[in-house]
C-alpha cells in the first residue's frame, strides 16, 4: 500500500499524539504550548494517518518532537518513512543540529538515524527521556 507524508494541522497531530503517547491523560496533555510556531508532519496510507512528528526550527537548530505512530502500526516501518523525511527538510532549511527528547526505552531507534545519546536525562510524567541529537 503506498504511503504518502505531508504537512498537516497541529489538530490532527494532536489527536493522534494523545491515542499514542497519553491515552490516560487529558487530550491537552499532548499540546504544545508552542504548537502554532512548529511544522507538523503526517504519514498517511491511503486516507489513514498513522505517524505524526513536530518540527520546530530556530535559526541553525531544530527539535523534532511528540513523535508517535498508531500501536497496531509500529514497526512497519512507517515511524522511520516519516523520521527519513523530516530529517531531510530540516537540512533543506539549512538546520546544522537537530535534537529530540528521546523515551530512553526508544534510543536504539534513534541511533539508526545517527542521533547520539548526550548526557542530559529527565523524567516527566513517569517516563524517562534521554536528549539525542544528531549534526546535519
Amino acid at each position: 500500500m503506498r504511503t504518502k507524508i505531508s504537512r498537516i494541522d497541529k489538530e490532527q497531530a494532536w489527536d493522534l499524539r494523545h491515542k499514542v503517547m497519553w491515552p490516560e491523560k487529558d487530550i491537552e496533555y499532548s499540546k504544545l504550548a508552542d504548537d502554532d510556531q512548529g511544522a507538523h508532519y503526517g504519514l498517511f496510507r491511503e486516507e489513514s494517518l498513522l505517524s505524526v512528528l513536530s518540527l520546530f526550527i530556530k535559526n541553525e537548530e531544530a527539535q523534532f518532537r511528540k513523535f508517535a505512530t498508531l500501536i497496531e502500526e509500529q514497526g512497519k516501518d512507517y515511524g522511520s518513512q516519516l523520521l527519513s523525511f523530516v530529517l531531510d527538510e530540516a537540512k533543506k532549511k539549512g538546520v546544522k543540529r537537530i535534537w529530540c527528547n528521546a523515551r530512553e526505552n526508544k534510543k536504539e531507534f534513534y541511533l539508526k538515524f545517527g542521533l547520539f545519546e548526550t548526557n542530559m536525562r529527565f523524567e516527566r510524567g513517569g517516563k524517562c527521556y534521554i536528549i539525542m541529537e544528531k549534526r546535519l
